[in-house]
């Protein structure tokens, strides 16, 4: 999978655009900056928006192009990123660490996915919120973005079940319309989910 990601994000083009996922910067916006952890974030552009709010970001992902894109793009908007290249479970994560975790269109295997998530919560401070958007499984029909593979999609049970240590803020299937970047355009079956954990 690294070279797949390191090929999509070898363009100099930003294949998801520069703005921040609508959702995530809604979470973004109403909470109190504090530290943050964007796993996956690709080029960049969630951890960048939370880095102009102050947030203190840890990002990371497994493609070095998109780590290279991502310090360009934070370089071009005047913060700092602490910016990680890896595999989530090569990064470490202190545990009760963060104050919050935005998963955006993070999509793993099944045998990896519970797992990975677990991970994920225990670096969670107690009132930290984890943050969601992923394609569900219906996007398997939409030709707007995500992965073509169903083993990727989740349903909102796979999320709700992965984390049910968590207080249900927010959870629902939702159809929206993307304009983010070539690679998300059109009308999509989203899952947005927020959990809080006590």
């Amino acid at each position: 999978m690294t070279e797949f990601w390191d090929e999509r994000y070898a363009s100099e083009e930003y294949i998801y655009g520069k703005e921040p996922n609508v959702f995530f910067k809604m979470w973004a916006d109403r909470n109190n900056p504090g530290k943050i952890l964007l796993p996956g974030d690709g080029e960049g552009r969630n951890a960048v928006y939370a880095a102009s709010l102050g947030w203190d970001v840890m990002a990371f992902d497994q493609s070095k192009n998109a780590k290279n894109k991502a310090m360009r793009l934070a370089e071009e908007k005047g913060v700092e990123l602490n910016y990680h290249t890896g595999s989530i479970l090569d990064i470490p994560l202190e545990k009760a660490s963060f104050d919050l975790i935005g998963l955006v269109y993070f999509h793993l295997f099944p045998e990896a996915r519970t797992r990975y998530h677990e991970h994920l919560v225990t670096s969670l401070k107690p009132g930290g919120l984890v943050v969601i958007e992923v394609f569900s499984k219906e996007q398997i029909y939409n030709d707007t973005g995500g992965p073509k593979d169903l083993k990727l999609l989740y349903s909102l049970g796979d999320i709700i079940t992965d984390f049910n240590d968590l207080e249900i803020v927010y959870a629902a299937n939702e159809a929206v319309l993307l304009d983010e970047g070539p690679f998300h355009q059109g009308m999509a079956d989203v899952i947005r989910f927020v959990g809080k954990k006590a």
